[in-house]
């Protein structure tokens, strides 16, 4: 074969470029100190990499979770300690209040401190974190709780029946006592409030000086005026209070009544039952309720017969967790003798009743979406986990609540904070005064109701009220307790997970590493090799291309 000039240069240039190419590549790993920099030097290796990088981001963000997830949960730790301090000295206070060695003025000068205390509280149950309420449930833009004016009272059966809405506020506690003007009833007799002859005193100074009110009734609803002490009393229809003597305010065989502090919650709740929407024809015959227990996740439940089915027969059904996109098949309501009522079970124990509203027929593509309420904020610490940061401060706190679907029934008109509306947390017992009963029902883990007894009974010198509220104190600091116990769980959970996505890090690290990661002894070698080549292949070119017939001629 002719080998012409053209072809030697070609050939010279290829050997130069290959060599040199060969020396760039491994002068950039040298530099990165990586086996692969590009996906054409190891295209399978480049996949497997691309993989371990995905996981690796995916756990950095658990650490980032975890870390604000310890912030949120650090917080309310923090928080919930020190309102178990402040209940301490509370304590303390109230044990001193409730012997019979101290006289009104100690009383007064303990009182002083414990509304502080009380105001300290509640800004506590206020406490965030880089801004959000730590413990309002969703409700993040704002304090889980705001100070209110609400009603104790020494009648039992006044306490049960009235209903009532506070007006105004004031800085110290209102008592208010009723008589009779003419002398008629005796002490401890009943009188209603609608009538006329119905006396009312109150003080605001602790039952050293006392002022006349009034109450007055128009239209079934009546209203105690208390001119001097910044705040009024609507009561929503009447009610029976027993008399106190017209002549001595300190005999307590009447109906006595404290306007005093306490604390609202505003935040979100998770309280059962959900709430369960009707889509399709004929629903709006059908009486559709929840109950048991559910995701924080809508669940739609779908009619799949295929036709009208009677509720005491066959129905099936299916249900999405998802809004929809996906569905759980295949499930039967067997056939029984309910004519007007069926139970569909669907996932985590929730259940749907359907009973009949002027019909009991079911038709197919009818859908019940149940709406549980929500007010956790969890936060993934792994692929499979996922922690709570966020609490619901009713649930540990106590205070006064209102029930949002009282918000939802008003079709948009306002609503004022009231027993007809509201009611003291934990307290089942239909009483919305708070009853000062000695540590026996639900009412006394309700801080805030508590702790505003304490408040009134102290600022109006009522040892038997404070020896009462003393009980009911113990109570509340266990509960604080028990959640803070709850609380440190959480916290518990985030240092294991913490340290599993350590681990899973650096093993996912190690495995990039061996995949990605260069030699440097064996580089640097095939370095220095390299370079050698591609001297000679410059020596050797150089050599070759001077040499041509001229020479030899």
């Amino acid at each position: 074969m002719r080998v012409s000039q053209q072809m030697l240069f070609n050939r010279y240039v290829y050997n130069l470029n290959s060599s040199l190419t060969s020396l760039v590549d491994l002068n950039v790993k040298a530099q990165t100190q990586k086996a692969i920099n590009k996906p054409s030097d190891d295209p399978t290796g480049m996949t497997r990499i691309l993989d371990h990088r995905d996981t690796l981001r995916s756990l950095d963000q658990y650490s980032e979770n975890i870390s604000t997830a310890k912030g949120w949960l650090g917080s309310a730790d923090e928080a919930l300690m020190q309102v178990s301090t402040i209940l301490t000295r509370a304590k303390e206070l109230a044990t001193q209040a409730a012997t019979g060695t101290v006289d009104d003025n100690n009383r007064e000068q303990i009182s002083y401190e414990m509304r502080s205390l009380f105001e300290q509280l509640v800004g506590l149950a206020n406490s965030d974190f880089e801004g959000n309420s730590i413990f309002g449930g969703h409700k993040t833009d704002g304090p889980a709780f705001k100070q209110i004016m609400w009603l104790t009272t020494n009648d039992d059966n006044f306490g049960r029946n009235a209903e009532f809405t506070v007006n105004g506020s004031s800085n110290s506690t209102v008592l208010v006592q009723y008589y009779d003007t003419t002398g008629a009833t005796p002490v401890g007799g009943d009188m209603n409030l609608s009538d006329p002859n119905l006396g009312v005193r109150y003080s605001t100074d602790g039952g050293r000086t006392w002022l006349d009110g009034s109450m007055t009734f128009n239209g079934g609803e009546g209203t105690l005026a208390l001119p001097e002490s910044g705040t009024s009393v609507t009561f929503h229809g009447d009610a029976t209070v027993k008399v106190n003597d017209p002549e001595d305010e300190s005999t307590s065989d009447g109906t006595w009544m404290w306007i005093r502090p306490s604390a609202q919650y505003v935040g979100d709740d998770e309280d059962a039952p959900p709430l369960v929407d009707a889509l399709g024809p004929g629903t709006n015959q059908i009486r559709a309720e929840a109950s048991g227990s559910f995701l924080d996740s809508n669940v739609t439940v779908r009619i799949d017969n295929q036709s009208d089915v009677a509720m005491n027969e066959d129905i099936q059904y299916s249900y999405s967790l998802d809004g929809g996109i996906n569905w759980v098949t295949g499930n039967v309501a067997q056939a029984d003798s309910s004519a007007g009522e069926t139970v569909l079970s669907v996932a985590n124990g929730g259940i749907l009743t359907l009973t009949s509203d002027g019909s009991n027929i079911l038709r197919p593509g009818q859908q019940f979406i149940i709406r549980p309420r929500t007010a956790a904020i969890n936060l993934d610490v792994s692929s499979s986990e996922q922690v709570q940061v966020n609490n619901v401060g009713k649930d540990i706190f106590g205070g006064i609540y209102m029930d949002p679907d009282a918000v939802l029934a008003s079709n948009g008109s306002i609503l004022t904070l009231g027993s007809l509306n509201s009611d003291r947390v934990f307290h089942s017992g239909g009483a919305n005064m708070a009853l000062t009963i000695q540590g026996d029902d639900e009412y006394s883990k309700n801080l805030f109701e508590v702790m505003g007894n304490l408040v009134a009974f102290t600022e109006t010198n009522n040892q038997t009220g404070v020896q009462q509220s003393l009980a009911n104190l113990v109570e509340a600091q266990e509960h604080i307790m028990n959640a803070v116990a709850e609380v440190g769980g959480r916290e518990n959970r985030l240092s294991i997970s913490s340290t599993i996505v350590d681990g899973l890090k650096l093993n996912e690290q190690t495995l990039l590493s061996s995949i990605e990661d260069a030699d440097v002894t064996e580089l640097m070698t095939d370095l220095a090799q390299q370079k050698l080549v591609y001297e000679a292949v410059l020596r050797s070119t150089s050599m070759i291309m001077q040499l041509n017939l001229s020479k030899f001629i």
